[in-house]
């Protein structure tokens, strides 16, 4: 519930109070200065109807030179109760806060400088440490505590309701604080290669917390259009902007985190692959959150449009934003083809007889935006197979199954994991006893438990164990190592 203050010209005054009277909202006049001969009204309306109100009060000849949107606790007034049943419950004119409620909100969800980048980059470090460290609850965390939802709100409101500072503001601390994530996240990976806290030699892109965000696909753009979407609905409602900020986070933390240790450890497509995921879902927030506001129907009013059309600077913005997101949508949706066809040919190899005992560990396609220019598209098979058993055509057959079903020339490396498997001696552990009572009696027994009133007299056992040691071992294939 709000209460509204408006300054109204005593010549509009009449005029006010009809609107008001018809509308059924109850107001008072709290003070009349008659020196400018102004009066300024006060009236109690629920948040879903200002807009709705300040609308109607806009055409009956009142300007915005004062109005004061305030906050209430309580509200006891005639027909206060019919008000909350028109825009509550019947949800006359939809559930959407004011214009100029929804840009305050916006502008007190970011904080200032000095907080909001100190916050980034301890999120950035946090992010870094849960990557490197495998562990998803060590990530969440570094969600959690990343202010970057007031941010992308902040332009996203901005470029709805034609705020040109409101929306460069935000732009620019988007840029600017997931950039800081990125060089705190380089320089604290490079301080812990350099102290050996983490092993030089790790192959990063073989952990499951950076390896899941280095290839952007679909799913992970979706992530980005829904807490963009998420966000905007949080805003605009009741709904807790908080709870939303973590989501809007999870898709942009992480990845900068992991384009860091990527140039950390000097693994490019690692670098890379988490970079575009990171501007695919940064645009991806902001372009869902301004689609959701404008189905809100948040729009420019009045002088704000006419100003639209002298200063391009909005309407280029949308543009740029775009295009880069139809970009990066296109090189997204060809590696999800390539993702799928190399996928489908390793299958096909691996089900032939001579790779009957092989079995697939995972598949990884590096993402490569310039595969145009470089001529290959990395792919990793890592499959385990018996010990010391060679396989040196694998490599070579995969990429020629990947070449007949893609157009896409590719480099395939295959890692093995080798199995050992002991003989085993026995079906399984046997146990002889005698019963004490008949002692010309020989039980037998698949289990070892001692009977009650049994001594044991033999046992004999043989344990089964199959050992998977982690040695790898790799064979590579490519047009340019062939020729």
């Amino acid at each position: 519930m709000r209460v509204v203050r408006v300054l109204v010209p005593e010549d509009r005054a009449s005029d006010v109070r009809s609107v008001l009277d018809e509308e059924g909202v109850d107001h008072v006049v709290v003070a009349q200065d008659e020196d400018t001969d102004r009066s300024l009204v006060e009236f109690p309306i629920p948040a879903e109807g200002v807009d709705f109100v300040l609308g109607e009060l806009r055409d009956a000849g009142v300007d915005d030179e004062y109005v004061v949107v305030l906050g209430a606790e309580t509200v006891e007034t005639t027909h206060y109760d019919d008000l909350e049943r028109r825009f509550v419950a019947e949800q006359e004119e939809g559930d959407a806060i004011a214009t100029t409620e929804i840009r305050s909100k916006a502008v007190a969800m970011t904080p200032n400088a000095r907080t909001y980048y100190a916050m980034t980059l301890l999120s950035a470090v946090v992010a870094t440490a849960g990557l490197l460290l495998d562990s998803p609850a060590i990530v969440v965390g570094s969600m959690v505590i990343a202010p970057q939802v007031g941010s992308a709100m902040a332009a996203s409101v901005g470029a709805a309701i034609g705020d040109r500072r409101l929306l460069l503001s935000g732009l620019r601390s988007q840029v600017l604080g997931l950039a800081l994530a990125i060089a705190t996240a380089t320089a604290f990976g490079l301080a812990l290669k350099t102290a050996a806290f983490v092993p030089p030699s790790l192959n990063v892109d073989t952990v499951a917390q950076i390896a899941s965000r280095i290839s952007p696909g679909f799913l992970s753009i979706a992530v980005g259009l829904c807490a963009g979407a998420a966000g905007a609905f949080g805003l605009a409602t009741a709904v807790p902007v908080s709870l939303v900020g973590v989501m809007i986070a999870a898709a942009l933390i992480p990845a900068a985190a992991a384009t860091g240790v990527g140039v950390a450890w000097g693994f490019p497509l690692v670098a890379v692959g988490a970079f575009v995921l990171l501007a695919a879902n940064a645009i991806a927030i902001n372009l869902a959150a301004l689609g959701t506001f404008a189905f809100l129907g948040y729009r420019p009013e009045g002088s704000v449009r006419d100003s639209l059309a002298s200063d391009p600077v909005v309407p280029a913005v949308l543009v740029v934003l775009v295009v880069s997101f139809a970009v990066l949508g296109a090189s997204t949706a060809r590696h999800a083809t390539v993702e799928n066809a190399v996928n489908d040919a390793v299958g096909d190899v691996l089900d032939r007889d001579a790779y009957d005992e092989l079995g697939l560990v995972s598949v990884r396609v590096g993402f490569s935006p310039a595969t145009e220019l470089t001529g290959e598209q990395p792919v990793t098979v890592v499959v385990s197979r018996p010990a010391d058993v060679p396989y040196p055509a694998l490599a070579d057959a995969v990429r020629r199954a990947v070449a007949d079903s893609t157009a896409v020339p590719v480099a395939v490396t295959v890692e093995y994991v080798e199995q050992a498997e002991s003989e085993r001696l026995d079906a399984g552990p046997r146990l002889w006893a005698v019963d004490s009572g008949r002692p010309d009696r020989a039980l037998q027994s698949q289990a070892p438990e001692r009977r009650p009133g049994t001594r044991l007299t033999r046992a004999a056992s043989h344990d089964r164990r199959v050992c998977v040691p982690r040695i790898r071992a790799s064979h590579s294939s490519s047009p340019a190592s062939r020729s």
